[in-house]
């Protein structure tokens, strides 16, 4: 039935002009069918270049918007309306003006794993490989940090010189993997390197011997010589590293990694969403334009 679907969801693509993105934590099948696979805001840049009409995003709600922003030409559809991200519903546009109030000239930097709105009230926006460099930019010496307090705090480390003000949001998925967790792997297997998401809790981003995105952890364990890893992000990641690399190991570091968002979609939603060309993500028209701007900033600054 599956190669039925999954045919039937070629044809559609073909016939729509669609491009499918999937994000890594997407089901293994999702993934497999994907046009492009990636990061959330390397999808929609991906998307952006390409001459689709349509594009069709295996993610979550805000993942969405970001394409929606970055293509106003191009009808996004999200398979699966109810796919949000908990860690982005727990700042609003009038939150962080309610904390920008209380700092007034602090500069806030915004995770893409936000809303538009949250976006469009941002001086810029960070992923969670520039997040580094992109505060390092700023010339002010303090900085509003949104919605991520362990993204911050990671990045903090490597920024000593600023004064972090954090928004206490957080990924439910990471914040479940413990560091009681992880140090039990890592004496199950000694012989393996332990990388996580810089969405980990503190205590264990510490206990890894890298720290990265998860298109960094392609990069890290396709050329690492190691050939065992315990990897702290949530479990989608392991269908790509288990490809790209199929003569190592990867060790989930806990069950707990599982993110029920991520996991909603399915190749039968991806079916029914090219036949109805539904559910639309759009953003009106003034917040794209400011939330593209704090994009637009991030992608600015210079590359290694």
């Amino acid at each position: 039935m599956s190669d039925a679907i999954k045919q039937q969801i070629k044809e559609l693509l073909k016939e729509r002009n669609a491009v499918l993105l999937a994000h890594n934590y997407m089901r293994d099948e999702v993934q497999e069918i994907a046009d492009i696979t990636g990061d959330s805001l390397a999808l929609s840049i991906e998307a952006s270049k390409t001459d689709a009409d349509v594009i069709v995003f295996c993610g979550v709600h805000f993942m969405a918007e970001s394409a929606a922003i970055l293509s106003p030409g191009k009808k996004v559809l999200l398979p699966r309306l109810d796919a949000g991200c908990p860690m982005a519903d727990m700042v609003t546009a009038e939150g962080l003006e309610t904390l920008r109030a209380k700092h007034p000239g602090v500069p806030v930097v915004t995770y893409v794993n936000s809303t538009a709105e949250v976006k469009a009230h941002s001086d810029i926006c960070c992923t969670s490989a520039n997040a580094i460099k992109v505060v390092q930019s700023l010339r002010e010496n303090e900085v509003i940090f949104v919605p991520d307090r362990n993204l911050g705090r990671w990045v903090a480390q490597f920024v000593p010189e600023k004064k972090f003000i954090f928004w206490e949001g957080f990924c439910p998925t990471h914040e479940r993997m413990t560091a009681a967790a992880v140090l039990q792997k890592k004496a199950d297997h000694p012989e393996a390197l332990f990388i996580c998401h810089p969405e980990s809790a503190p205590e264990v981003s510490c206990l890894a011997d890298h720290v990265c995105s998860t298109s960094g952890m392609y990069d890290y364990c396709r050329t690492s010589p190691a050939t065992k890893f315990i990897v702290g992000t949530e479990a989608g990641i392991l269908y790509k590293l288990r490809l790209d690399s199929p003569d190592k190991e990867f060790i989930l570091a806990s069950p707990a990694l599982f993110c029920p968002n991520m996991k909603l979609t399915s190749l039968e939603d991806v079916l029914v969403s090219l036949q109805t060309m539904s559910p639309v993500i759009s953003v009106p028209e003034d917040i794209r334009l400011k939330a593209k701007l704090a994009l637009d900033r991030m992608l600015a600054i210079p590359r290694d």
